[in-house]
């Protein structure tokens, strides 16, 4: 850096954060300067005290080691912490950012999967500014505009008075921010009817690498352009799967030329996103549905084109490993939760007799509801499925190394039975469930760790998968990104030629590659289970910091600030 970092300690530090949420005097509001010596000739200011504080990257290292973890297998501590209250002050940080070449790891509230927001640069908390917070609803033009920190159930909350919602329903949308959700293409159990956020972005307002502030609204074409070579090789080269999040989505860039199409799924390496203009559709009035439980994966995997023909919003899979953990579950081998929306209450209850009528030869559990309060009873065995998982016993973690591929519709049986397959042979328990609607499924690796050769076994079971999802045509993540995770292995499924189209973008936008490097675009060191949370190479961090972390994770407390894990 051109100045040393100020030391802050951690009270004056969570101060500010409850200023910038809008606790205690001044709600947010800057103070200018006094005549502060020390501060005077800086430049990147936060607020602290009586004053500004110039120039701050912080470095105390329990704030550090408390941004050492998200959702996801990794734990790298960072160099440094910025907490930005604004866009300006996000813009100071960037600018700063350029000139010392620091790299910016953009972060939410953690929630994401495969590593995209920790990093060993500096993490910018976009979470807790005011700046990023506001959230305005126009029922005219059915529009809602949402600072980065805004999560999805705030948009759904403060849209449901006009009768509007936004339809992609991330399963962390309690959570999930609106960067974040733009920053992965997030998508949900809707995604069958309502495909991803991408298709819900109207504008977003972006701070690029050359620290200006732009809006890129729908229809404005990108400044990368592809060459008719270009679009024919990815027209060749982009899987056929009905949801991919892997990567830069230049098959979208060829279709529309839209730059926001660009934006939507970079994981934070084009630019940090800071209000999102959305789209909003109108509530369905009647929605009904049905669990249905096969004793075997083939009919459960038969059923799933049946019932999409119907025309559902959701079709959810979870299989008997996971099922084990929610005592209020059917016994079998595999459920599908399926849900339809309609305009009338006849329709929807006709839709769910026609589901169960069509599948009685092959269904042996069967529980319809045809109302709110009926769907919310089969829905909550999806919901409390993910915090079960994450209260194992203490030898065993549930670890997301192989959680996001996606296939063709038609490969969905062959793509479960094969991971089922590679977990056996690799002596790790796997949980499977998600969206088979769109041929995506999630899975939870669930190691022993205190057995000899499981990190070896971990490594192995994602090289698996990988060829798998190879064979099969599928992706390496249908809705959580690429992050560090999976970044090493865009090459084998697109090809040398349009992994350097990728740095091609990378470089137009980012040319000092600033923003979240070693995201899509590997590290030259890249391997998947480097810097693991767990185990005897895991990095170390104090010991209650580490235990309020493991607490986030099974409680899903992403929500909760991080300066909160340092008191």
């Amino acid at each position: 850096m051109t100045q040393p970092p100020i030391h802050l300690d951690v009270d004056q530090l969570r101060a500010r954060s409850a200023r910038g949420r809008g606790g205690g005097r001044g709600r947010g509001r800057r103070r200018r300067c006094g005549p502060c010596g020390r501060h005077r000739k800086a430049k990147l200011h936060v607020a602290v005290g009586r004053c500004q504080v110039w120039n701050v990257f912080v470095t105390d290292q329990r704030v550090r080691a408390a941004y050492a973890e998200g959702a996801g297998i990794y734990r790298i501590v960072p160099e440094a912490v910025a907490i930005p209250s604004d866009t300006a002050e996000l813009v100071a940080i960037v600018r700063q950012a350029v000139q010392d070449r620091r790299p910016l790891i953009p972060r939410g509230a953690g929630s994401g999967m495969p590593g995209g927001n920790v990093g060993t640069g500096v993490i910018v908390d976009l979470s807790l500014g005011a700046g990023f917070g506001g959230l305005a609803i126009d029922s005219h033009t059915r529009t809602a505009r949402a600072g980065a920190s805004v999560t999805w159930a705030k948009v759904n909350e403060a849209a449901k008075p006009y009768g509007l919602r936004l339809p992609p329903d991330p399963s962390s949308g309690a959570f999930a921010t609106s960067g974040g959700m733009v920053a992965t293409n997030a998508a949900g159990p809707r995604s069958v009817r309502y495909g991803s956020v991408r298709r819900w972005v109207e504008a977003l307002e972006v701070v690029e690498a050359d620290g200006m502030v732009r809006t890129v609204r729908r229809g404005e074409r990108a400044r990368f352009e592809l060459s008719t070579d270009n679009r024919k090789l990815i027209t060749d080269r982009f899987p056929k799967t009905r949801k991919n999040s892997s990567g830069y989505a230049l098959d979208r860039l060829a279709e529309t030329g839209d730059e926001v199409d660009l934006f939507v799924g970079s994981e934070g390496t084009l630019g940090v996103v800071t209000e999102v203009h959305w789209k909003l559709d109108p509530i369905p009035p009647h929605t009904a549905g049905a669990a249905l439980g096969f004793a075997d994966l083939e009919s459960m995997t038969e059923a799933v084109p049946y019932l999409g023909s119907l025309r559902p919003s959701a079709i959810e899979l979870l299989d008997e490993t996971l099922l084990r953990f929610v005592p209020e579950a059917p016994k079998v081998a595999c459920l599908l939760l399926v849900e339809f929306e309609r305009e009338d209450a006849a329709a929807a209850r006709g839709v769910v007799g026609d589901a169960v009528r069509g599948l009685k030869a092959s269904a042996v559990h069967v529980e319809t509801a045809v109302n709110r309060a009926g769907l919310e009873h089969l829905w909550s065995v999806r919901r409390l499925a993910s915090p079960a998982l994450a209260r194992l016993p203490a030898t065993q973690r549930s670890l997301q190394i192989v959680e996001d591929g996606c296939v063709p519709l038609d490969a969905l049986g062959a793509y479960v039975a094969g991971l089922r397959e590679a977990a056996r042979r690799h002596t790790i328990p796997v949980a499977i469930f998600g969206h088979a609607g769109d041929g995506h499924v999630h899975v939870n690796a669930l190691p022993d760790t205190t057995r000899d050769g499981w990190r070896e076994a971990l490594a192995a079971l994602f090289e698996d998968v990988t060829a798998l999802l190879l064979r099969l045509g599928g992706v390496p993540s249908g809705e959580h990104g690429v992050g560090r995770l999976r970044a090493g292995v865009l090459e084998r499924f697109y090809g040398k030629a349009i992994v350097e189209l990728f740095r091609e973008v990378k470089r137009a936008y980012d040319p000092l590659f600033i923003f979240n490097p070693g995201v899509i675009i590997p590290a030259t060191d890249w391997s998947p289970v480097a810097a693991l949370k767990v185990g005897a190479g895991a990095a170390v961090i104090p010991d209650d910091i580490a235990t309020r972390l493991r607490d986030v994770e099974r409680n899903a407390a992403w929500a909760t600030p991080k300066l909160e894990l340092t008191r």
